[in-house]
């Protein structure tokens, strides 16, 4: 069973998680606060940011956020983006996180990507050692394989420690996370929390209409979501989300939030008002034929086995 992870308070986490990634950046201070208020008001205990996000900003901002009803919250890091994942870097990173979000602690700490020149071991020892110290309370991965976090539940056998949390990208032109990262979290007893449930903001439907953002301003972003299947999967969201008399980025992260391992999407925006259909998901009734509906809009992964007769119909 996957593990309900909770605030130092014992609140458990809730439904969706809040992306800081904007705060210092696409988003003022506040803008941020804006979000951060419009977040808690629907419920959100659960937020998310990084040593690397708009040089450290992000974390400074929500640091100022949370002082009022911090053990009430569930907050996360990452560390290792830059620099790579030996202990030395990982607490080097974590300490200036703490110092920015002015924290003895945080929730999760999440190894930010995969480091091939590290030794999982080292890695695994070191989230142990910090769990020790009680300076974090939860080990997570982000952008891992799922081969990659099955090596990590190995190398943290001696040490006495597992994955708690695994943070993939997942949207409705993002299904990867389906042919394996899902299903083994959910055996693992891993929570999911996943990030661009709105694959870049494609699925708003805002550049069908000529709108800018992410995919048009950053080369990363414009790549990631270049093919055409994906934007016609978009358009094809949007006139569904039409049908039903829905905003497509409601029906694209409650449909992320309905997949059967209980995932957690991580939302994001610029500002409270481009924020409020994705909260909307929260309290948003996606029964199963809908979700076949909405399933149907983009081409299903391929089973990990690559036998299509295999795939569930």
């Amino acid at each position: 069973m996957t593990q309900i992870l909770t605030s130092p308070d014992g609140t458990p986490a809730s439904r969706f998680a809040f992306g800081c990634m904007q705060f210092g950046g696409r988003a003022g201070e506040r803008q941020s606060a804006e979000m951060y208020a419009a977040s808690r008001a629907a419920g959100i205990t659960h937020f998310d940011t990084a040593w690397v996000y708009t040089e450290g900003r992000s974390e400074q901002i929500l640091g100022s956020l949370i002082k009022a009803e911090r053990d009430q919250l569930l907050i996360a890091t990452k560390a290792g983006y830059e620099g790579g994942a030996g202990a030395a870097n990982m607490r080097a990173q974590l300490d200036a996180s703490l110092q920015r979000l002015q924290l003895d602690m945080v929730d999760v700490l999440y190894l930010h990507r995969f480091d091939p020149d590290t030794d999982l071991r080292e890695t695994m020892d070191c989230f142990a050692a910090l769990k020790d110290e009680g300076r974090i309370r939860y080990a997570g991965l982000s952008n891992f394989a799922a081969w990659q976090v099955m090596k990590a539940q190995m190398a943290g056998l001696a040490s006495g420690i597992c994955v708690d949390i695994l943070q993939p990208m997942y949207s409705l032109v993002k299904r990867q996370a389906e042919v394996e990262i899902l299903p083994m979290c959910a055996d693992q007893g891993i929570a999911a929390a996943p990030y661009s449930p709105l694959g870049g903001g494609l699925l708003t439907g805002k550049y069908a209409a000529g709108g800018t953002g992410r995919i048009t301003e950053d080369k990363g972003y414009s790549t990631r979501y270049s093919p055409a299947v994906m934007h016609e999967t978009a358009k094809a969201l949007a006139d569904l989300a039409a049908q039903r008399g829905v905003d497509p980025a409601t029906l694209a992260v409650a449909w992320a939030a309905a997949h059967p391992a209980a995932p957690m999407p991580i939302i994001s925006a610029r500002n409270a008002e481009q924020l409020q259909p994705s909260l909307s998901a929260l309290a948003f009734g996606m029964d199963a034929e809908l979700y076949q509906a909405v399933e149907a809009l983009s081409p299903r992964p391929a089973p990990a086995t690559d036998r299509l007769e295999e795939q569930e119909s």
